[in-house]
């Protein structure tokens, strides 16, 4: 029987231990030239495309079964929860993010697809910190009577996918919700906004 997953505890993270990131100390001068200091975290990994991570939007089209999209439940220490989440990961040193998002979402999920369309480089918590990402959108096409692809994961990474229709998403969200998960913003964002297009016109 599997573990729950718990974090045991939290200490202070020596500079010189961390491998994944780092604090900068920001001097800046704000619209009246009056000197400031903002504190930051960054990543170490980011490489050659400047890009630091990539997510990914799936759309599943089946000949029998509505459109339907690839989410991921991941326990995140962080926020010392399961996580609903896109399928994501970092854009290794020489790639790009186009061929990390197929990368990671035939590794996260075992689903392969055409890549559509990948965005600007967008920031995900700019108050906070430096990290980046492209936000990826993939078709899948299936047909009738394929079997669900086997994921590719790494040791250490504990990933339940789960493939909902695009119109049960958003309630879906708010399930997770009421159990107790933490919901990715970006995630939620794209789900509300696909929900309100077809409920707030």
């Amino acid at each position: 029987m599997a573990l729950v997953p718990k974090v045991t505890s939290i200490t202070a993270l020596p500079a010189s231990e961390a491998r994944w990131i780092e604090f900068h100390k920001i001097a800046w001068t704000d619209q009246t030239g009056t000197s400031r200091i903002w504190e930051a975290a960054s990543r170490k990994t980011r490489g050659s495309s400047g890009v630091d991570a990539v997510a990914i939007q799936t759309i599943i089209r089946h000949p029998s079964k509505p459109p339907s999209t690839i989410i991921i439940l991941q326990y995140r220490p962080p926020a010392d929860a399961i996580c609903v989440e896109f399928p994501a990961g970092l854009v290794d040193q020489k790639e790009t993010p186009s061929d990390a998002s197929v990368r990671e979402l035939h590794e996260e999920t075992g689903y392969q697809g055409k890549l559509l369309y990948i965005s600007p480089t967008i920031v995900s918590d700019p108050g906070m910190s430096s990290a980046n990402m492209q936000l990826a959108t993939i078709e899948v096409e299936l047909k009738e009577g394929d079997k669900e692809p086997e994921q590719v994961l790494d040791e250490g990474e504990f990933i339940e996918r789960v493939v909902v229709p695009l119109e049960e998403l958003f309630p879906r969200l708010e399930e997770y919700n009421a159990k107790g998960m933490k919901v990715d913003a970006r995630l939620w964002h794209w789900a509300a906004g696909l929900h309100f297009a077809t409920t707030m016109r």
